[in-house]
C-alpha cells in the first residue's frame, strides 16, 4: 500500500468505529495514530504516539479496529501496535489528525445537542420532537426475571450504539414499559456519548411531519433532520400500518441509517410479522436485527416496581398494601403506578393514612368488573358500621397491628400508650360512652384516667399529623 492508501484506511477505520467510541476517548488516544505497515501475512502495524496509547487501545479497542479493517479489507488477518514517538510530533504528517474528523459536526453539535433534539425549519417555524424524559433510565426500570433480555439489550445498545444488535425492536402490551426503555437508551446513550445525536419520536409524529412535509415542499430538509442522527428511537411502529407514504419515507431512512451503522431502536404492541398493512420490506429489516418481547411482571416484580416508585414519590407505605395492589393489578405496569398516585392523592386531600380498603375501593372504580382478591369491600362496609366499643376497639388493635391485651393493658410504652389514647378519645366522640363506661372496658381504669386520654389526643391532634391520619382512617374503617 502507498503511504496515501494506508492513511485513508486508517480514516476509514476510525470513522467506522467512531459512533462506538467517546469522542474524548478518540481525541486522547488515536491521536496522530497511522498505519505503519501491512504485511504480506495480513498484519497490520498501527502506529501510536505513545506507550498509554498503545495500552489503552490494545486493550479496549482491538477487536472493533480489527473487524472494521477486515471490512474494507478482507486480506487483513491481524492487527498488532507499534509505539513510534515521532508520530507525537507537531509537524508530523503520517499520522492521522483526529480533531479533523470531527469539525463537521461541531455545527450540529452547538445547534442540536443542547435540546437533545432535531430541528428542521420550513420557513420561519420549527418543528421539533419530543424531548427526552430524564426519569426514564435504565437504573430505575425494574425488569424482574421475564425481562432481563430486553433490558440487557437495552444496556447492550446504549454502551455501543450501531455495534450489537441493530436495529433493535421491543414489542409488548400496553403499560409494560416500551416507551421507558426506548428512552432510558436514549438517555444513557447521551451520558456515555455526549457528542451524539440522538432522536426520539413516535411513529404517529412520524406521520404527522412526513404529510406535512409534503404538503409545504421541505421533504430535503425533513429528511436531514432524520437522516443525520446516531441514535434513531421509534416509538409505536404499529402506527405505520396503512400509511404508505409515511412508510416509503421511513425504509429510506431505515436504510441510510443502517447503511451508517447508526443505531436503530424500535417499539411496538406486537411483533413485525404481526403487523397488519405493513410494507414486507419493512417487517423483514425490522426482524434482521434482534427482536425481543416484553412481559408481564410476575408478583416479586410487581412489588418491586412500588417500591421503586415510593421511592420516586418519597412516599412510605404498608408493605401489605404494596402486596395488596400487586396481587389485584396483574397484566399492567401502568396501572400498577395509576392506582399508586390515586391513593395518595386521596390520603393526602382527606388526610388518611392508605389502606388495604382504601386501595380497594379504588380498584373497583377503575374497573367495576373487576373481583378483589383478598378484600371484600361490600362485607367489609357492613361489619364497619360499628355499634359497641368492643367494635373499636378491635378496628384500632387490628389497625396498629396489636393484640387486645396490648390495647387494654398495662404497658406505659408509647407504641402501646398512644393507640390506647387513641381508642378511648374515638369511643368518647363517636360513641358518646361516658368516661365511667370506657374506663370499665379498658380493665377497669379509673373515668380520670379516660379524661386524661381523650384531652392529651385532643392536645396531639393539635400538631402531629400522624395522629390526626391515623384517626381519620380508623373513623373510615368505621364506616364514618
Amino acid at each position: 500500500m502507498a503511504q496515501r492508501d494506508t492513511k485513508q484506511l486508517w480514516v476509514d477505520v476510525i470513522e467506522r468505529i467512531k459512533p462506538t467510541i467517546q469522542k474524548a476517548h478518540i481525541l486522547t488516544w488515536f491521536a496522530g495514530s497511522a498505519i505503519l505497515e501491512k504485511k504480506e501475512d495480513g498484519t497490520v502495524i498501527v502506529g501510536l504516539a505513545t506507550t498509554f496509547a498503545e495500552t489503552w487501545i490494545a486493550g479496549k479497542y482491538t477487536v472493533k479496529i480489527l473487524q472494521a479493517l477486515q471490512e474494507m479489507d478482507d486480506s487483513v488477518i491481524s492487527v498488532q501496535y507499534q509505539v513510534c514517538p515521532r508520530l507525537a510530533e507537531k509537524n508530523n504528517i503520517e499520522g492521522v489528525d483526529v480533531k479533523s474528523l470531527f469539525a463537521n459536526e461541531e455545527k450540529k453539535v452547538k445547534k442540536v445537542r443542547n435540546l437533545n433534539e432535531v430541528n428542521v425549519s420550513r420557513g420561519g417555524e420549527k418543528i421539533s420532537s419530543k424531548i427526552l424524559n430524564e426519569r426514564y433510565t435504565l437504573f430505575n426500570f425494574i425488569s424482574g426475571r421475564a425481562n432481563l433480555l430486553p433490558h440487557a439489550a437495552c444496556t447492550a445498545v446504549s454502551s455501543a450504539p450501531g455495534g450489537v444488535y441493530n436495529p433493535l425492536y421491543i414489542y409488548g402490551s400496553v403499560g409494560l414499559g416500551k416507551t421507558h426503555l426506548l428512552q432510558a437508551v436514549g438517555n444513557e446513550v447521551l451520558k456515555n456519548f455526549p457528542d451524539m445525536v440522538v432522536k426520539y419520536i413516535t411513529a404517529e409524529r412520524f406521520v404527522t411531519e412526513v404529510v406535512a412535509a409534503i404538503g409545504n415542499r421541505y421533504m430535503s430538509s425533513f429528511k436531514d433532520q432524520y437522516r443525520n442522527v446516531d441514535v434513531f428511537l421509534l416509538d409505536d411502529v404499529q402506527f405505520f400500518a396503512r400509511k404508505d407514504s409515511s412508510q416509503q419515507e421511513f425504509f429510506h431512512t431505515f436504510n441510510e441509517l443502517y447503511d451508517r451503522n447508526k443505531q436503530i431502536i424500535l417499539t411496538s404492541d406486537r411483533p413485525p410479522k404481526e403487523i397488519d398493512d405493513l410494507d414486507e420490506r419493512l417487517k423483514s429489516r425490522f426482524g434482521m436485527g434482534m427482536v425481543v418481547e416484553l412481559i408481564p411482571p410476575d408478583f416479586e416484580t410487581r412489588v418491586a416496581i412500588l417500591n421503586q416508585k415510593c421511592k420516586e414519590f418519597q412516599l412510605i407505605l404498608d408493605p401489605e398494601v404494596l402486596q395488596f395492589i400487586a396481587t389485584n393489578l396483574t397484566s399492567n405496569v401502568r396501572e400498577l403506578e395509576g392506582v399508586l398516585r390515586q391513593a395518595v392523592a386521596e390520603s393526602e386531600l382527606s388526610n388518611k393514612v392508605t389502606t388495604i380498603r382504601s386501595v380497594a375501593e379504588i380498584i373497583r372504580k377503575l374497573n367495576k368488573a373487576q373481583e378483589i382478591i383478598g378484600y371484600d369491600i361490600d362485607a367489609r362496609k357492613n361489619q364497619a358500621m360499628v355499634k359497641t366499643s368492643c367494635d373499636v376497639m378491635n378496628i384500632v388493635s387490628d389497625y396498629y397491628r396489636l393484640t387486645m391485651d396490648d390495647l387494654i393493658g398495662q404497658n406505659r410504652h408509647k407504641e402501646f400508650m398512644i393507640p390506647r389514647q387513641v381508642c378511648m378519645y374515638i369511643i368518647k366522640h363517636e360513641l358518646g360512652e361516658s368516661y365511667e363506661r370506657i374506663g370499665a372496658e379498658f380493665g377497669g381504669r379509673n373515668h380520670t384516667t379516660v379524661m386524661h386520654a381523650c384531652r392529651q389526643t385532643e392536645k396531639i391532634l393539635k400538631k402531629n399529623v400522624k395522629i390526626v391520619r391515623d384517626i381519620n382512617t380508623i373513623k373510615k374503617e368505621m364506616g364514618l
